[in-house]
Protein backbone atom coordinates (compact mmCIF):
# COMPACT_ATOMS: atom_id res chain seq x y z
CA UNK A 1 0.00 0.00 0.00
CA UNK A 2 1.08 3.38 -0.45
CA UNK A 3 2.44 5.03 2.72
CA UNK A 4 0.65 7.18 4.57
CA UNK A 5 1.05 10.44 5.24
CA UNK A 6 1.35 11.62 8.98
CA UNK A 7 0.07 14.69 10.14
CA UNK A 8 1.72 14.63 13.94
CA UNK A 9 2.74 17.81 15.24
CA UNK A 10 3.80 17.67 18.80
CA UNK A 11 4.82 20.99 20.97
CA UNK A 12 8.02 21.99 20.32
CA UNK A 13 9.40 20.91 23.47
CA UNK A 14 8.44 17.28 22.34
CA UNK A 15 9.76 17.15 19.06
CA UNK A 16 13.06 16.32 20.68
CA UNK A 17 13.18 12.04 20.74
CA UNK A 18 14.77 11.93 23.82
CA UNK A 19 12.35 14.01 25.89
CA UNK A 20 9.43 12.55 24.32
CA UNK A 21 10.40 9.11 24.88
CA UNK A 22 11.68 9.89 28.51
CA UNK A 23 8.29 11.75 29.59
CA UNK A 24 6.32 9.23 28.37
CA UNK A 25 8.13 6.11 29.87
CA UNK A 26 8.28 7.80 33.06
CA UNK A 27 6.02 10.82 33.87
CA UNK A 28 2.72 9.89 31.78
CA UNK A 29 0.02 8.90 33.95
CA UNK A 30 -2.97 7.19 33.10
CA UNK A 31 -6.05 6.03 35.64
CA UNK A 32 -8.13 3.00 34.27
CA UNK A 33 -9.39 0.68 36.00
CA UNK A 34 -8.23 -3.11 35.91
CA UNK A 35 -9.67 -6.54 37.22
CA UNK A 36 -6.41 -9.51 36.90
CA UNK A 37 -7.49 -12.64 35.39
CA UNK A 38 -4.66 -15.15 35.71
CA UNK A 39 -4.97 -18.35 33.11
CA UNK A 40 -3.23 -21.41 32.61
CA UNK A 41 -1.40 -21.86 29.65
CA UNK A 42 -0.24 -25.33 27.63
CA UNK A 43 2.50 -26.29 29.09
CA UNK A 44 1.44 -25.68 32.92
CA UNK A 45 3.02 -21.60 33.40
CA UNK A 46 0.18 -18.92 33.96
CA UNK A 47 -0.24 -15.53 32.24
CA UNK A 48 -1.88 -12.74 34.17
CA UNK A 49 -4.30 -10.52 32.29
CA UNK A 50 -5.35 -6.77 33.35
CA UNK A 51 -8.91 -6.25 31.72
CA UNK A 52 -10.81 -3.06 31.49
CA UNK A 53 -14.06 -2.65 29.74
CA UNK A 54 -16.71 -0.29 28.04
CA UNK A 55 -19.31 1.57 29.35
CA UNK A 56 -21.70 -0.13 27.14
CA UNK A 57 -21.76 -3.86 26.32
CA UNK A 58 -19.79 -5.45 23.67
CA UNK A 59 -18.23 -8.35 21.92
CA UNK A 60 -15.08 -6.12 20.86
CA UNK A 61 -11.67 -6.69 22.30
CA UNK A 62 -8.21 -4.76 22.19
CA UNK A 63 -5.43 -6.79 23.00
CA UNK A 64 -2.29 -5.09 24.19
CA UNK A 65 0.94 -5.97 24.28
CA UNK A 66 3.82 -4.36 26.10
CA UNK A 67 7.46 -3.81 25.62
CA UNK A 68 10.68 -5.59 27.13
CA UNK A 69 10.49 -5.09 30.67
CA UNK A 70 7.25 -3.23 30.71
CA UNK A 71 3.49 -4.64 31.95
CA UNK A 72 0.03 -4.36 31.93
CA UNK A 73 -0.29 -1.11 33.88
CA UNK A 74 2.57 0.96 31.95
CA UNK A 75 0.71 3.93 30.45
CA UNK A 76 1.31 3.24 26.76
CA UNK A 77 -0.64 0.24 27.51
CA UNK A 78 -3.71 1.65 29.83
CA UNK A 79 -3.50 5.04 27.57
CA UNK A 80 -5.23 2.95 24.45
CA UNK A 81 -7.05 1.00 26.57
CA UNK A 82 -8.83 3.63 28.31
CA UNK A 83 -9.77 5.22 24.68
CA UNK A 84 -10.53 2.21 23.75
CA UNK A 85 -12.68 1.74 26.37
CA UNK A 86 -14.58 5.13 25.66
CA UNK A 87 -15.06 3.62 22.29
CA UNK A 88 -17.20 0.79 22.94
CA UNK A 89 -14.55 -1.96 23.08
CA UNK A 90 -13.07 -4.04 26.30
CA UNK A 91 -9.51 -3.78 26.21
CA UNK A 92 -6.99 -6.94 27.45
CA UNK A 93 -3.54 -5.57 28.90
CA UNK A 94 -1.23 -8.78 28.61
CA UNK A 95 1.23 -9.11 31.05
CA UNK A 96 3.78 -11.44 29.91
CA UNK A 97 5.46 -14.79 31.39
CA UNK A 98 7.04 -12.99 34.64
CA UNK A 99 6.30 -9.19 34.38
CA UNK A 100 3.33 -8.95 36.42
CA UNK A 101 4.79 -8.69 39.50
CA UNK A 102 5.60 -12.15 40.31
CA UNK A 103 7.88 -14.86 38.69
CA UNK A 104 6.64 -17.37 36.34
CA UNK A 105 7.17 -21.17 36.63
CA UNK A 106 9.29 -22.40 33.98
CA UNK A 107 13.18 -21.26 33.20
CA UNK A 108 11.74 -19.77 29.93
CA UNK A 109 9.92 -16.42 29.50
CA UNK A 110 9.00 -14.67 26.65
CA UNK A 111 10.62 -12.92 23.91
CA UNK A 112 10.37 -10.64 21.25
CA UNK A 113 9.72 -13.86 19.11
CA UNK A 114 7.30 -15.42 21.14
CA UNK A 115 3.77 -15.83 19.71
CA UNK A 116 2.75 -19.15 21.35
CA UNK A 117 1.10 -17.08 24.25
CA UNK A 118 -0.32 -15.13 21.67
CA UNK A 119 -2.49 -16.78 20.49
CA UNK A 120 -3.91 -18.87 23.36
CA UNK A 121 -4.83 -15.58 25.09
CA UNK A 122 -6.92 -14.75 21.70
CA UNK A 123 -7.98 -17.92 22.25
CA UNK A 124 -9.16 -17.39 25.37
CA UNK A 125 -10.74 -14.34 24.49
CA UNK A 126 -12.98 -16.51 21.41
CA UNK A 127 -13.79 -19.57 22.70
CA UNK A 128 -13.91 -18.47 26.65
CA UNK A 129 -15.05 -14.73 26.99
CA UNK A 130 -17.21 -15.31 23.29
CA UNK A 131 -15.33 -12.02 21.49
CA UNK A 132 -16.42 -11.93 18.18
CA UNK A 133 -13.62 -9.27 16.82
CA UNK A 134 -10.42 -8.73 18.20
CA UNK A 135 -8.45 -6.12 17.58
CA UNK A 136 -3.84 -6.35 18.10
CA UNK A 137 -1.56 -3.60 19.28
CA UNK A 138 1.62 -3.69 20.92
CA UNK A 139 4.49 -1.32 21.44
CA UNK A 140 8.24 -1.90 20.99
CA UNK A 141 9.08 -5.99 21.62
CA UNK A 142 5.39 -6.31 21.54
CA UNK A 143 4.49 -4.64 18.44
CA UNK A 144 7.44 -6.78 17.22
CA UNK A 145 5.28 -10.31 18.25
CA UNK A 146 2.25 -9.19 16.90
CA UNK A 147 3.54 -8.11 12.91
CA UNK A 148 5.57 -11.58 13.62
CA UNK A 149 2.44 -13.13 14.92
CA UNK A 150 0.35 -12.07 11.81
CA UNK A 151 2.73 -13.42 9.33
CA UNK A 152 4.15 -16.58 10.28
CA UNK A 153 1.58 -18.50 8.27
CA UNK A 154 -0.35 -20.04 10.42
CA UNK A 155 -4.26 -19.87 10.01
CA UNK A 156 -5.82 -16.83 12.25
CA UNK A 157 -8.71 -16.97 13.81
CA UNK A 158 -11.12 -15.23 11.55
CA UNK A 159 -11.94 -12.80 14.65
CA UNK A 160 -8.60 -11.20 14.71
CA UNK A 161 -9.46 -8.33 12.41
CA UNK A 162 -6.23 -5.99 12.16
CA UNK A 163 -2.91 -5.14 13.74
CA UNK A 164 -1.31 -2.00 15.24
CA UNK A 165 2.48 -2.14 15.65
CA UNK A 166 4.30 0.78 17.04
CA UNK A 167 7.26 1.46 17.56
CA UNK A 168 8.74 -1.68 15.65
CA UNK A 169 12.32 -2.91 16.47
CA UNK A 170 11.63 -4.74 12.96
CA UNK A 171 15.02 -5.31 12.90
CA UNK A 172 16.28 -6.61 16.09
CA UNK A 173 20.01 -7.06 15.16
CA UNK A 174 19.83 -3.36 14.26
CA UNK A 175 17.78 -2.29 17.07
CA UNK A 176 20.12 -4.06 18.93
CA UNK A 177 23.35 -2.18 17.42
CA UNK A 178 21.30 1.09 17.86
CA UNK A 179 20.78 0.51 21.82
CA UNK A 180 24.35 -0.53 22.10
CA UNK A 181 25.48 2.99 20.46
CA UNK A 182 26.28 5.82 23.15
CA UNK A 183 23.34 7.95 22.35
CA UNK A 184 21.13 5.45 23.88
CA UNK A 185 23.52 4.24 27.28
CA UNK A 186 20.67 5.50 29.77
CA UNK A 187 18.02 3.40 28.33
CA UNK A 188 20.36 0.21 27.16
CA UNK A 189 22.02 0.23 31.12
CA UNK A 190 18.18 0.63 32.68
CA UNK A 191 16.41 -1.83 30.46
CA UNK A 192 20.08 -4.16 31.81
CA UNK A 193 19.33 -3.02 35.35
CA UNK A 194 16.04 -4.49 34.81
CA UNK A 195 17.05 -7.45 32.97
CA UNK A 196 19.55 -8.38 35.12
CA UNK A 197 17.76 -8.09 38.46
CA UNK A 198 15.02 -10.75 37.21
CA UNK A 199 17.52 -12.96 35.87
CA UNK A 200 19.26 -13.60 39.67
CA UNK A 201 15.28 -14.59 40.50
CA UNK A 202 15.57 -17.23 37.95
CA UNK A 203 18.90 -18.23 39.23
CA UNK A 204 17.28 -18.64 42.89
CA UNK A 205 14.08 -20.89 40.91
CA UNK A 206 16.68 -22.79 38.94
CA UNK A 207 20.21 -23.07 40.42
CA UNK A 208 21.74 -25.35 38.16
CA UNK A 209 20.68 -23.54 34.86
CA UNK A 210 22.36 -20.69 35.36
CA UNK A 211 25.99 -20.15 36.78
CA UNK A 212 27.38 -17.38 38.64
CA UNK A 213 30.10 -17.17 36.16
CA UNK A 214 27.71 -16.89 33.22
CA UNK A 215 26.30 -14.41 35.60
CA UNK A 216 28.93 -12.20 35.49
CA UNK A 217 29.64 -12.53 31.50
CA UNK A 218 26.69 -9.66 31.10
CA UNK A 219 27.37 -6.57 30.39
CA UNK A 220 25.92 -5.57 27.36
CA UNK A 221 22.07 -6.72 26.30
CA UNK A 222 23.48 -9.07 23.73
CA UNK A 223 25.44 -10.83 26.30
CA UNK A 224 22.15 -11.32 28.37
CA UNK A 225 20.64 -12.68 25.01
CA UNK A 226 23.30 -14.66 24.56
CA UNK A 227 23.83 -16.01 27.89
CA UNK A 228 19.68 -16.56 28.71
CA UNK A 229 17.61 -14.93 25.74
CA UNK A 230 19.11 -17.92 23.38
CA UNK A 231 19.76 -20.52 25.84
CA UNK A 232 16.61 -20.90 27.72
CA UNK A 233 14.50 -20.22 24.04
CA UNK A 234 16.04 -23.17 21.78
CA UNK A 235 18.59 -20.47 20.03
CA UNK A 236 22.13 -21.13 18.85
CA UNK A 237 22.93 -17.56 20.03
CA UNK A 238 21.52 -13.78 20.46
CA UNK A 239 22.50 -13.39 16.36
CA UNK A 240 20.56 -16.75 15.59
CA UNK A 241 17.38 -15.32 18.19
CA UNK A 242 17.32 -11.91 16.12
CA UNK A 243 17.77 -13.14 13.20
CA UNK A 244 14.59 -16.16 13.17
CA UNK A 245 12.78 -13.34 15.38
CA UNK A 246 12.55 -10.19 13.75
CA UNK A 247 9.32 -9.54 12.15
CA UNK A 248 11.03 -8.37 9.09
CA UNK A 249 10.44 -10.83 7.34
CA UNK A 250 7.23 -11.52 8.11
CA UNK A 251 5.86 -8.90 6.82
CA UNK A 252 4.62 -9.94 3.41
CA UNK A 253 2.58 -12.35 4.53
CA UNK A 254 0.46 -10.53 6.32
CA UNK A 255 -3.30 -10.90 5.08
CA UNK A 256 -5.44 -8.36 7.65
CA UNK A 257 -4.88 -4.79 7.61
CA UNK A 258 -1.93 -4.21 9.73
CA UNK A 259 -0.54 -0.35 10.79
CA UNK A 260 3.29 -0.05 11.55
CA UNK A 261 3.97 3.78 13.25
CA UNK A 262 7.21 4.39 13.30
CA UNK A 263 8.97 8.05 13.98
CA UNK A 264 11.76 8.90 12.57
CA UNK A 265 13.45 9.97 15.61
CA UNK A 266 13.43 7.01 17.34
CA UNK A 267 16.99 6.34 18.79
CA UNK A 268 16.55 2.83 19.00
CA UNK A 269 15.26 2.26 15.67
CA UNK A 270 18.04 1.28 12.93
CA UNK A 271 17.43 2.11 9.09
CA UNK A 272 16.14 -1.74 8.20
CA UNK A 273 12.61 -0.63 10.95
CA UNK A 274 11.27 0.81 8.77
CA UNK A 275 10.14 -1.31 5.81
CA UNK A 276 9.25 0.83 3.21
CA UNK A 277 9.09 -1.38 0.42
CA UNK A 278 7.66 -4.68 2.10
CA UNK A 279 4.42 -1.80 2.64
CA UNK A 280 4.43 -0.58 -1.25
CA UNK A 281 4.35 -4.22 -2.11
CA UNK A 282 1.54 -5.75 0.72
CA UNK A 283 -1.97 -4.64 0.01
CA UNK A 284 -2.73 -5.27 3.46
CA UNK A 285 0.58 -3.17 5.15
CA UNK A 286 0.46 0.12 6.03
CA UNK A 287 3.50 2.40 7.25
CA UNK A 288 3.31 5.63 9.14
CA UNK A 289 6.79 7.38 9.67
CA UNK A 290 6.10 10.45 11.72
CA UNK A 291 8.71 13.11 12.20
CA UNK A 292 8.31 12.70 15.72
CA UNK A 293 7.44 10.83 18.97
CA UNK A 294 10.71 9.27 19.91
CA UNK A 295 10.46 5.73 20.92
CA UNK A 296 6.82 5.27 22.22
CA UNK A 297 6.82 9.21 22.49
CA UNK A 298 3.96 10.21 20.41
CA UNK A 299 2.40 12.88 22.90
CA UNK A 300 -0.90 14.06 21.65
CA UNK A 301 -3.69 16.29 23.73
CA UNK A 302 -5.79 15.56 26.52
CA UNK A 303 -3.71 12.62 27.88
CA UNK A 304 -4.19 10.79 24.55
CA UNK A 305 -1.70 9.95 22.31
CA UNK A 306 -1.03 10.18 18.69
CA UNK A 307 -0.76 6.71 18.05
CA UNK A 308 -3.55 5.64 20.05
CA UNK A 309 -6.04 8.19 18.00
CA UNK A 310 -4.17 6.66 14.69
CA UNK A 311 -4.79 3.27 16.09
CA UNK A 312 -8.81 3.56 16.74
CA UNK A 313 -9.19 5.64 13.44
CA UNK A 314 -7.39 2.66 11.64
CA UNK A 315 -9.65 0.53 13.14
CA UNK A 316 -13.06 2.33 12.16
CA UNK A 317 -11.53 2.44 8.57
CA UNK A 318 -10.28 -0.89 7.62
CA UNK A 319 -12.68 -3.36 9.67
CA UNK A 320 -16.20 -3.56 9.93
CA UNK A 321 -16.00 -1.72 13.25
Amino acid sequence: MPLIEPNYNPPFYFKNGFVSTVYSGLIRKVKLDQERERITLSDGDFLDLDWSYSQTETKKLIILLHGLEGHGQRPYITGPAKLFNENGVDALCVNFRGCSGEQNLKYYSYHSGSTADLDEVIRHAIVVKKYEAIYLKGISLGANVILKYLGEGRELWPQVKAGIAVSVPCSLWGSCQELHKIKNKLFHDRFLKDLLKRLQEKRRQFPQALSLQDMNRIKTLKDFDDVYTARAHGFKDALDYYEKSSCLQFLPYIKIPALIINALNDSFLSPECYPVKEAKNNMHLYLEMTKYGGHSGFIYRKNFYYNEKRALEFIQLKTPF
